[in-house]
């Protein structure tokens, strides 16, 4: 495991040091071309994540330096938002993020369509999914901006309890 582990262990996030371990070895496992840094294919290897359309924005978040790949330490602060530990907010932002495609702050008519659009794939039509993307802002913009804000976001998705939805459990099982 080396220092890698153990540095992150220190560092701000809501993990142990047990679990940045696993973490360590996991993310080990994922990193199939050994390069320190997992891409959006690697991802991707995981049977779990195969059928996922949100693997890229997913990526996208984590990959806060904008290189393409996530490095362990985005790995670690990006999956600490989903520990048991992580705080509503965390997570309700982390929701967010997958919609704001352009990090402005706002989930735009396009954004929501395009995203929509990735999950839903071709079982509506566009024109079906635009009335729907309409309709949504129409509803949920308080402000008449003409877009979703994060708290506009948060009054949406709080009372459906998402954040409950978004936690990761480390696996503290014995080691192989």
């Amino acid at each position: 495991m080396g220092n890698e582990a153990s540095h992150h262990s220190e560092m701000g996030n809501n993990f142990d040091p047990d679990e940045i371990r696993r973490l360590w070895k996991s993310f080990r496992k994922m990193d199939l071309d050994k390069s320190g840094s997992l891409s959006t294919e690697e991802f991707m290897s995981l049977p779990e994540l195969q059928q996922n359309p949100l693997v890229g924005r997913v990526v996208d978040i984590f990959d806060t330096d904008g290189n393409g790949e996530v490095d362990f330490h985005e790995f670690i602060e990006g999956t600490s938002q989903f520990s048991v530990k992580g705080d509503e907010e965390q997570k309700l932002r982390f929701a967010f993020q997958i919609y704001d495609m352009d990090k402005d702050g706002y989930i735009s008519n396009g954004e929501l369509f395009q995203v929509l659009k990735m999950m839903v794939g071709n079982n509506l039509k566009d024109w079906q999914l635009q009335q729907l993307v309409d309709k949504t802002i129409l509803v949920h913009d308080q402000d008449g901006d003409g877009r979703i804000s994060f708290p506009e976001f948060c009054d949406v998705v709080r009372n459906m309890e998402i954040h409950k939805k978004l936690v990761l459990f480390v696996d503290h099982g014995q080691e192989n």
